[in-house]
C-alpha cells in the first residue's frame, strides 16, 4: 500500500501545474505571450441596498456606494453586489481587492447633473481606481454613462426626431444649426464658462490608472459621456465578455480602449459604438515615452459592428507596440476594419505585431489602412489640430496580417506616408471583396502583398 501511496505521489509531481482559465488562448501564438494573472477577492460579500441604497432611478445612490466601499476597505476587500434596480449615482472610486458585481437587471446610472462628477475643479470617471490592486467589475448588469447629456451633436448625424429631441432638452445651438451643445440645458446648470470649455471635460465612463490585476466580465458598458472603457498604464488587465455601446454618432465614442499596458487581454467582447471599436494606445510625444509601450497583448474572439475602426493603433503611440497578437475577429459595419493611425509627435515604434483570421463586411471604407498624417478635428471646430513637428513619427512597420476574409469595402488596402512612416508590412493569405480600389499606396514598397486576392463587381 505504500508502495502505491509513493507511486501516485510521484506521478501527480510530474503532471503540469494547472493551466489558467486563458490557457487555450496562449497555445501556439507567434509571438510569446504571458496570461495575465486574475485579482485575488477576499470571501467576504456584501450588499449595496445595507447601506442604504434604493434602486428606484431616482434616489442619489453615492452616499451608499461610498459607504459599501469605505466598510469593504476596512475589512481588506470582498465584493459589493449591486441588485436588480435602477442605482443613480455619482462617481464612483474602487480600492483594493473589490468586485463590483452587477446583478442581472442592475444598472449603474450615471447622474446626469454634471456638478456631482467635479472633484477640484476637474471631472471625474464614472467608475474609477488609480494606483491598486486586484479589481473585477463583473455580473450582466449595466453601467451608463448617461452621455447625451455631455455630448456635443452634429445636425448631420441625426434625424429630424432626434434633433428635436436634443432641443427639447434645452443646450445650444451654433449660429449656423450645425451643432448642438448641452449648455445652458433646462434640467441642470452648466459648469463652465462657455459651451467648447464645458465641451473639454468630457470624460471616460470606466478608467483604471495605474493598476495591477483588473478584471471587467460580462457586464454592459454603454452610453459614456466620451470613451467607455480605458485601462491605463495597468498591467494584467482581462477584459472577457464585455459589451460595449452606444450611438453610431456619438462623438469621440471610444469602445475598449488600452493605454501604456502590458500583458492583457480582450476576448469574447461585443463593441458598437461611435468612434475607433478596440484600439491600443500609448500616449504622445515625451510623456507617452515615458510611460512605456503598449506590449504584450492578445485580442481575440470578438465582434465589432459599428465604430470608425475595428482594430485600431493609435494614434498616440510615442511609448511604442510591442508584442500584439490579433485573431479570430469578426467586423461587420465598421468605418474601416484594421485602422493604423498617427501623425507628427504622435508616433513611435512597432515591434512583433501579428494579425490573423479576421472577417470584415460591409466596411464603408478601407479594410486595411495606414494613415501617419492623422490630426484631431474636434466638434465645434474648423480647423484640424495637429502637431508642428517633425520629432515623434509614426513608424509603422514589423506587423504581419494573413488570412484576411473580406466582402464590400470602398477600398481593400491603403497606406499613406513614405518609407520612412509604413514600411516591412506584409499582407498573406488574404481575400478583398472591393466596390472602388483594390490598393491606394503613397509607395507600392510600403506592404508586400503575397497570395492577396482582390475582386469586384
Amino acid at each position: 500500500m505504500r508502495r502505491i501511496q509513493i507511486l501516485f505521489l510521484l506521478i501527480l509531481s510530474a503532471l503540469p501545474l494547472r493551466a489558467g482559465e486563458y490557457e487555450t488562448l496562449y497555445r501556439n501564438l507567434p509571438v510569446a505571450l504571458t496570461e495575465p494573472a486574475a485579482p485575488v477577492i477576499p470571501a467576504l460579500t456584501v450588499n449595496l441596498l445595507d447601506f442604504g441604497a434604493v434602486g428606484d432611478g431616482i434616489a442619489d445612490n453615492t452616499a451608499a456606494f461610498e459607504k459599501a466601499i469605505a466598510a469593504l476597505n476596512k475589512q481588506g476587500g470582498g465584493r459589493l453586489v449591486v441588485p436588480a434596480g435602477i442605482f443613480l449615482t455619482g462617481p464612483i472610486v474602487l480600492k483594493d481587492r473589490m468586485d463590483l458585481h452587477l446583478e442581472r437587471g442592475a444598472m449603474i446610472l450615471l447622474t446626469p447633473d454634471k456638478r456631482a462628477h467635479l472633484r477640484g475643479g476637474k471631472v471625474v470617471p464614472g467608475i474609477s481606481a488609480s494606483k491598486r490592486k486586484d479589481l473585477i467589475i463583473s455580473g450582466e448588469g449595466i453601467i451608463d454613462g448617461n452621455g447625451e447629456w455631455w455630448r456635443g451633436v452634429k445636425r448631420g448625424k441625426v434625424s429630424d426626431v432626434e434633433w428635436n429631441a436634443f432641443r427639447r432638452m434645452g443646450g445650444t445651438v451654433t449660429q449656423d444649426g450645425s451643432l448642438w451643445y448641452p449648455f445652458g440645458l433646462n434640467a441642470f446648470p452648466n459648469i463652465a464658462e462657455s459651451e467648447m470649455a464645458q465641451e473639454k471635460m468630457r470624460t471616460h465612463l470606466v478608467r483604471f490608472t495605474d493598476c495591477e490585476r483588473v478584471r471587467v466580465q460580462g457586464v454592459t458598458i454603454q452610453n459614456a459621456p466620451k470613451f467607455h472603457l480605458v485601462p491605463q498604464r495597468c498591467s494584467q488587465v482581462i477584459i472577457d465578455g464585455v459589451t460595449v455601446r452606444c450611438p453610431w454618432n456619438a462623438q469621440n465614442g471610444d469602445g475598449i480602449d488600452l493605454m501604456n499596458c502590458r500583458e492583457a487581454l480582450v476576448t469574447g467582447c461585443s463593441v458598437d459604438v461611435g468612434d475607433d471599436g478596440i484600439c491600443l494606445k500609448s500616449g504622445s510625444g515625451e510623456e507617452g515615452l515615458r510611460s512605456g509601450p503598449c506590449a504584450h497583448v492578445l485580442v481575440c474572439n470578438n465582434t465589432v459592428f459599428h465604430a470608425h475602426g475595428g482594430f485600431v493603433i493609435g494614434s498616440d503611440f510615442a511609448g511604442g507596440m510591442e508584442g500584439i497578437v490579433v485573431r479570430d475577429n469578426v467586423f461587420s459595419g465598421t468605418d474601416t476594419g484594421l485602422r493604423f493611425k498617427s501623425g507628427p509627435g504622435r508616433g513611435g515604434h512597432c515591434r512583433d505585431i501579428v494579425i490573423s483570421n479576421i472577417y470584415m463586411s460591409d466596411i464603408q471604407g478601407e479594410a486595411v489602412v495606414f494613415e501617419t498624417g492623422y490630426v484631431d478635428r474636434p466638434v465645434g471646430r474648423e480647423d484640424a489640430v495637429g502637431a508642428d513637428t517633425q520629432a515623434f513619427l509614426p513608424d509603422f512597420t514589423d506587423i504581419r496580417i494573413s488570412r484576411v476574409v473580406c466582402r464590400d469595402a470602398r477600398t481593400a488596402v491603403a497606406a499613406s506616408g513614405t518609407l520612412q512612416t509604413v514600411h516591412d508590412i506584409v499582407l498573406q493569405d488574404c481575400t478583398f471583396f472591393y466596390t472602388e480600389a483594390a490598393t491606394l499606396f503613397a509607395d507600392p514598397a510600403m506592404i508586400r502583398l503575397e497570395r492577396v486576392r482582390f475582386e469586384t463587381y
